[in-house]
């Protein structure tokens, strides 16, 4: 191979890899659905569900969006608890089990508060959501999360 060729090997692999990265980033992009007495509120995504992309969250975030949130899976049920530490915005923290009932609600998380803000019982998931936008849909215990990776009951 001469040295145009390995120029060009080189960049194609370079292009292909950044393209790979770029799509591995935009997959944990998802919808979700919040269903209360008001109807179907639907949300633009972040899934995160492993260690180190639930202990970043939403810190060091300036802004959401109304209709964006994160959802954290736990890929099973147990209490959780979360902080606000290095989070600058305020956010509702929607608790969830597994079959996508909502258990609780901590609404307005403080930015930057060290204390810590545990599920009612036993939870799958938690949606963070900006702080008010639970009250705005009338979004209450016992009302419904709709994703694929929530096991529907047949209720």
């Amino acid at each position: 191979m001469n040295s145009t060729s390995l120029n060009y090997l080189a960049r194609t692999l370079c292009a292909f890899f950044l393209f790979a990265s770029l799509s591995a980033c935009f997959a944990s992009e998802e919808k979700l659905t919040l269903i209360s007495e008001s109807g179907e509120h639907h949300f633009n995504i972040e899934l995160v569900d492993d260690d180190a992309s639930r202990a970043q969250g939403l810190m060091f975030r300036t802004n959401l969006a109304d209709n964006a949130g994160m959802l954290f899976d736990f890929h099973e049920e147990r209490p959780v608890s979360f902080w606000m530490r290095n989070t600058l915005i305020p956010l509702d923290m929607i608790f969830v089990r597994a079959d996508g009932v909502i258990v609780n609600i901590h609404s307005n998380a403080r930015p930057q508060d060290p204390t810590p803000i545990p599920s009612a019982g036993p939870v799958r998931f938690v949606f963070e959501i900006v702080g008010g936008g639970a009250f705005k849909i009338g979004l209450k215990a016992g009302d419904r999360l709709v994703h694929p990776r929530v096991v529907q009951s047949a209720n």
